[in-house]
């Protein structure tokens, strides 16, 4: 730790520092929603030559509050065998004034293992600062170097809500003399726009005056809104694999040779496995069998080794070990079905809950999840092979509604995953409840769903009965619960569906009104509250289209009667469709809910038109039926 000087030239340097740098030099409208704003963040990228790259990094960012502390931290991810050199920290107070200044003795070096990551070349260097008050400014530079030219990264204002920009520029000096194509992606809603100065082998971009994003209800990734610039070199290194960028083409015959054709490499052992199986039936019928062969025998685990990480393990690691990453997994199941005789096509995608998909006019290293494609004269099959719990021929809800590159030997091919259309993603409710006369619920139901309603439901599968009971009654928290038993739960992993049924009991449901007695018509609804926003600046996005469909059975006591029910309701929008229904029969009444809401983007002009449709729909699951005492 460096002592704070405070006589001569250092003092010189505080008061020029506190010049450049005081908080209060910040302008108001970067400082609304911000709790950290990047006052001058400027990268300079040297390209050498094909297997030599070095990246400048200046960054100097003034934190607000402690929820920016974690976006200022001093970090510096790497790879075993860069060169990390002029690793400079220092703190200043909110005046400016320097505090601190630490060099890289002061960083601790870490392995990035994360959760469930068990081998990786991945390191990072840290440094833990403590700050003692708000606001304070952390300024930041290192250099590195790395022979890996294919990961030039993409340039954004940030990538996180909350954070705002005074300046942000990268300078790209390309002395390599090989092509660098790069990319200008828009802003779609006129967020902020990209400055480009082209200069011959100097390319410099720049963002100015960037408010913060808010974190604000259905917000769609910053990614979305955001402009960026994509870059990559026409011919490029990863690990002494040096490749041709030009095309999808080029990159898929180089991706096929170079890290896939290495590791496809069967043994005696994985043929006799196949064998054994004894194969029947159609295509599918063998592809499904391998499948949940394969997920019976194997576990994920994240393993960052081979050419940069994106090299899968070999097959016969796979079997010998019982586990494996996604590419590993993957791998391992394209070769079962090598062995079987069914081509398949090891594929990456980008996985997240918002769909993000590669440019077809744009090639450029990508992706951070592997799957495999299996095609089929009745279409595609689509494997998801990290998961022991997931469906045969199920993708989840983070890589629907996209695109995957196909690795083929003769190229890549773009390929849309199946689209998740709201009638995939459904729910299906059958209520048999009673209504007691003091004032509580008694009843069983039988719940499945599909799509990726399915996804949200397998957290189920692997708890205790306890954990069951208690994680239903927090989704279901809607109903006060005395009581509550999960049984049945089934995962259908041939026809991705999972199912249970409950029996519960709820207090609270109705209320007395003299000789009556009143309760709403959907026990088990969305309790969510929806508020408009009279200046709405960003549009929303609604994730996943999905269907409910409810049949609720109530019986009242025999000593009632039915005196007043709701009015059917049909609700119709661009984002969706809603009805209930009624149907009365003695001391029964049956009712029919189905809601359909529809995902997509949707401009922040038609915000309060949906919170709107969402609020008619709450009303009317909680409209209100009348018995009373005979």
């Amino acid at each position: 730790m460096m002592k704070i000087f405070c006589i001569g030239a250092c003092s010189i340097a505080s008061l020029y520092y506190a010049q450049i740098y005081p908080a209060s030099a910040i302008p108001e409208n970067l400082k609304k929603n911000a709790n950290v704003v990047i006052r001058k963040d400027i990268t300079t990228i040297q390209i050498n030559k094909i297997d030599d790259i070095k990246y400048q990094y200046s960054k100097v960012a003034t934190v607000l509050s402690k929820d920016g502390d974690e976006k200022a931290v001093a970090f510096i991810p790497y790879e075993k065998g860069d060169q990390i050199s002029d690793v400079k920290v220092i703190i200043y107070d909110g005046s400016g004034k320097k505090i601190k200044s630490y060099s890289k003795s002061d960083f601790g070096d870490f392995a990035n293992n994360s959760q469930g990551v068990f081998y990786s070349n991945s390191r990072f260097l840290s440094l833990a600062y403590t700050p003692v008050q708000y606001p304070y400014t952390v300024e930041f530079s290192y250099q590195i170097s790395d022979e890996n030219t294919v990961f030039i990264p993409d340039f954004m204002p940030f990538s996180t809500i909350n954070t705002s920009v005074e300046e942000k520029e990268v300078k790209i000096i390309n002395k390599s003399g090989i092509d660098l194509r790069t990319k200008i992606y828009p802003s779609k809603y006129n967020y902020t726009s990209v400055i480009e100065n082209n200069n011959g082998t100097e390319k410099t971009y720049t963002y100015k005056n960037v408010s913060a994003i808010d974190e604000i209800n259905l917000l769609p990734q910053p990614e979305k809104i955001l402009p960026k610039v994509s870059f990559a070199l026409s011919k490029f290194n990863l690990e002494g694999k040096q490749g041709n960028l030009t095309t999808w083409s080029d990159f898929g015959s180089w991706y096929y040779n170079s890290i896939l054709q290495p590791v496809s490499v069967s043994t005696p052992t994985i043929k006799a496995e196949v064998a054994s199986l004894n194969l029947q039936g159609s295509t599918e019928e063998k592809v499904k069998k391998l499948y949940q062969y394969m997920q019976a025998k194997t576990r994920y685990i994240f393993v960052a080794l081979g050419i940069g990480g994106w090299q899968p393990m070999l097959p016969d690691e796979v079997h010998k070990k019982g586990y494996g990453d996604c590419k590993g997994l993957t791998n391992y199941m394209k070769t079962l079905l090598d062995e079987a005789g069914i081509p398949s096509y090891y594929s990456v995608i980008n996985s997240s809950s918002s769909d993000i998909s590669f440019d077809p006019d744009f090639p450029k290293m990508g992706g951070n999840h592997a799957i495999l494609m299996v095609p089929t004269e009745k279409g595609n099959i689509w494997l998801e092979n990290t998961s022991q719990q997931t469906a045969f021929n199920h993708l989840s809800y983070s890589t629907t509604d996209r695109n995957v590159l196909s690795i083929k030997k003769n190229g890549i091919e773009l390929i849309n995953t199946p689209a998740s259309s709201a009638d995939k993603n459904r729910e299906k409710q059958m209520l048999k409840v009673k209504v007691n006369e003091d004032n509580s619920l008694t009843g069983e139901g039988d719940f499945a769903y599909t799509g990726s309603q399915y996804d949200f439901t397998l957290g189920f599968a692997n708890l205790s009965p306890k954990e069951k009971n208690e994680a239903v009654k927090t989704r279901l928290s809607a109903l006060n619960f005395e009581k509550i038993e999960m049984k049945n739960f089934v995962n259908d992993r041939d026809n991705g569906v999972a199912t249970y049924n409950l029996d519960f009991k709820a207090n609270n449901y109705s209320k007395n009104a003299g000789s009556s007695m009143i309760f709403r018509a959907v026990p088990i609804f969305s309790n969510a509250v929806y508020k408009t926003e009279e200046n709405r600046e960003l549009p929303f996005e609604i994730g996943q289209s999905f269907e409910d469909e409810y049949e609720i059975n109530f019986t009242i006591p025999v000593n009632f009667k039915i005196d007043e029910i709701p009015n059917d309701a049909i609700i119709n929008s661009e984002f969706g469709t809603y009805t209930l229904s009624f149907v009365k029969n003695g001391t029964q009444l049956k009712v029919n809910r189905k809601i359909r809401v529809n995902k997509g983007i949707y401009p922040k002009e038609k915000y309060n038109d949906y919170i709107s449709f969402r609020k008619k729909t709450i009303n009317n699951d909680n409209s209100k039926i009348l018995i009373t005492k005979i």
